[in-house]
């Protein structure tokens, strides 16, 4: 009995297994890491990584030109270094990273719906008529709610960001000219000529040769 007892308390003091629990030790930490990547971001969170976005690609030392290895982290520094944060967890580099691909993504699309519904704009209609016109074509267009007004608010006025949104929607389509087919397809190619249909010819050639000869010898004879 003694010894089972001191046996326990090793254990115990040593602190390596927790025996009234049903789960393995590691478990606690990775349920903490599926929670800390499913947090959700917020309007605020993502008005933070745009300014993180757009100031690290104005930055002359680093640019979105370069490595985007170094671009990105200096993104994640900016971001995590928000004092609007303070007290929140820090985000890692690959969570930034996929969160601006979508905003950005939504935000593209949103944008042509919005260009769209600026040169349909009639006689009489306001900036936020051509905005509830925007949202429905993009509602249509896509198939859900458009989420990212607050990103879109700050994105549409920057230089840098138009300007590659453009050069985005350029490509575009450049590529929608690449796959173009032409409706008629190829022309078909012309056979060559049989050796019977050659001889015919011949022979309705020759056959015309003889006609004309004839009609110049009867001329010569009424001369």
């Amino acid at each position: 009995m003694s010894n089972s007892s001191s046996f326990v308390n090793l254990l115990a003091s040593q602190g390596c297994i927790d025996l009234d629990s049903s789960e393995p030790p590691s478990s606690q930490g990775s349920e903490e890491s599926s929670v800390r990547e499913r947090r959700r971001w917020s309007p605020k969170e993502d008005v933070i990584l745009v300014g993180a976005w757009l100031n690290t690609s104005k930055d002359p030392i680093v640019s979105n030109e370069q490595k985007a290895g170094a671009f990105w982290k200096r993104i994640v520094e900016y971001y995590n270094s928000n004092p609007q944060l303070v007290g929140t967890p820090p985000r890692e580099l690959g969570q930034c990273k996929q969160r601006w691909a979508r905003i950005n993504d939504s935000v593209c699309k949103f944008a042509g719906c919005y260009e769209i519904a600026l040169k349909e704009q009639r006689t009489g209609q306001n900036d936020n008529d051509v905005m509830k016109a925007a949202l429905d074509i993009y509602s249509s267009d896509q198939g859900i709610k458009f989420s990212m007004e607050h990103a879109w608010r700050e994105l549409r006025h920057d230089v840098k960001w138009c300007s590659s949104f453009q050069e985005k929607d350029i490509a575009k389509e450049k590529r929608k000219t690449a796959d173009f087919v032409d409706v008629e397809g190829p022309k078909p190619e012309e056979r060559p000529v049989g050796v019977k249909a050659a001889k015919a010819g011949k022979r309705k050639k020759s056959g015309k040769d003889e006609d004309l000869a004839k009609l110049e010898g009867l001329m010569e004879i009424k001369k």
